[in-house]
Parts: C-alpha cells; sequence; structure tokens
C-alpha cells in the first residue's frame, strides 16, 4: 500500500514568498533611513538638534604635513598641518568628490562647503573626530545644504613624531589617512 504525502496547495509557496520579500523590503528600508552612527560618538560632537543627516562621504588620502619653526621657540622645529588631500566616496564606492585645503569638501557636481572647527575629540594614533560648522557654501548639490559636519572613525593621519628640525625646515610630509564625513543640514 503506497502511502501518499498531501501537499500544500501552490497559494501557500507564494504567500511566503511575497511574506518573506515584504519583510526584506521593511528592513531594506529601515538600513536606507537610519544615518549612520559611530560607536560612542562623544557628547562634544553632537550635531545640534533640527539638522538632519544628509549624506555620508568616506575620505581616503592624506593628511599633509610642513616642518616649520614653533612659533614660540624659533630654535625648535615641528610638524604642521598644511593641509587634507583625499578623495570623497558614498556608501555605494562611487566617487562623490574631493576633500582639500580651507577645509573644503567638493562634490563631483562642483557644489562644495568650507568649514570651521568647533569641536574636538582625541583618538589613539588616529587624527581627532571633529565637529565642523559649515561657514560657507556654493552651487546646488548634495553638499550645499550643509551646515554641520561631523569627522569620525578616523584612522591613521597623524603627524610624524621625529623628522624636522632645521636642517628640514619647509619639508613635506604626507601621513595616510581615512575618515567618514558625515553631512548634516535642512532637507529642500
Amino acid at each position: 500500500m503506497a502511502i501518499s504525502r498531501a501537499r500544500a496547495p501552490r497559494c501557500f509557496d507564494a504567500i511566503g514568498v511575497v511574506n518573506g520579500l515584504t519583510i526584506l523590503l521593511v528592513f531594506a528600508a529601515c538600513a536606507a533611513t537610519l544615518r549612520p552612527q559611530p560607536a560612542a560618538l562623544p557628547e562634544n560632537l553632537r550635531v545640534p538638534e533640527g539638522q538632519p543627516f544628509l549624506v555620508r562621504a568616506a575620505a581616503r588620502g592624506a593628511q599633509i604635513y610642513t616642518c616649520e619653526a614653533k612659533p614660540a621657540e624659533p630654535a625648535a622645529f615641528e610638524w604642521v598641518l598644511e593641509a587634507p588631500e583625499a578623495e570623497l566616496f558614498d556608501q555605494s564606492g562611487a566617487k562623490l568628490g574631493r576633500h582639500y585645503a580651507g577645509p573644503t569638501w567638493e562634490s563631483a557636481d562642483g557644489s562644495r562647503v568650507v568649514g570651521e572647527v568647533m569641536q574636538r575629540s582625541p583618538v589613539q594614533d588616529a587624527v581627532p573626530w571633529l565637529l565642523l560648522r559649515v561657514k560657507s557654501s556654493e552651487g546646488a548639490g548634495p553638499l550645499a545644504n550643509a551646515t554641520y559636519i561631523q569627522r569620525v572613525d578616523t584612522i591613521g593621519g597623524v603627524a610624524p613624531s621625529s623628522g624636522c628640525d632645521a636642517a628640514r625646515a619647509g619639508a613635506k610630509v604626507r601621513v595616510d589617512y581615512s575618515a567618514n564625513y558625515d553631512f548634516y543640514g535642512p532637507s529642500r
């Protein structure tokens, strides 16, 4: 005697697929709307209320330092930050723009913002995390509406601890670094 196994109608298979896709879409939508949060953001780097997250740019490049005499001790020398020089990438890895002296962030569409440091938070073996206020902007691209910028998740970029003396005055050194720059401001 053969035992037959009952099979659920095909509509139950379709319902399972639809439910699975619905759950997947809900998770994807939630993930897309959450702003990135670095681990343990220091309180002094928090953006003021009413400034929604706009975009994150991942920077890869160098911090450029120049060997100069210390202002208070002309016989002593130190590495002084001249400028950053980095490429900016969006979350998918596509090139978004560049970061350079000012400090300036410029989008591939030509929109740009210039910031000024408001707060710093030290990081071991890396350039500090920062909160910056935008002091000027131009254009209509993704960066132009920003009013605040956070530099977080920094790796490297610290000035050398030696190699700067009177014989090397004016010398430049490039130190690799990476960071995430989060832009905040009223949405248009």
